[in-house]
């Protein structure tokens, strides 16, 4: 059975750090690229940052650039994305995605919420 189930969501001060996690299991890991979305109440879902099945490509949203870091261990099936400097704009759900290389194939996780607030 596929699963991407996210953690280390939480309510962090404005200026802190988290680091989420997302453990993958079900699928060939090591041929899906990864990424992190995320949601906030109202709006539509937004690409965060992806990352290649190697992990030497990443790419991130303006937003986030400089302050957020995705990264992948293919040995534990696990990505990351570490959040510092974390503004109240940053509040969402954030979901983890996986795809394969002809798009046969888009899992999603069920979420984990970020609360940025003083």
């Amino acid at each position: 059975q596929v699963q991407l189930v996210e953690s280390g969501g939480g309510l962090v001060q404005p200026g802190g750090s988290l680091r989420l996690s997302c453990a993958a299991s079900g699928f060939t890991f090591r041929s899906y690229a990864m990424s992190w979305y995320r949601q906030a109440p109202g709006k539509e879902r937004d690409l965060v940052a992806s990352i290649g099945i190697e992990g030497s490509t990443t790419n991130y949203a303006d937003s986030v650039k400089d302050r957020f870091t995705i990264s992948r261990d293919n040995n534990k099936n696990t990505i990351y994305l570490q959040m510092n400097s974390l503004k109240p704009e940053d509040t969402a759900v954030y979901y983890c995605n996986a795809r394969d290389v002809l798009f046969t194939y888009v899992f999603w996780g069920q979420g984990t919420q970020v609360t940025v607030s003083a």
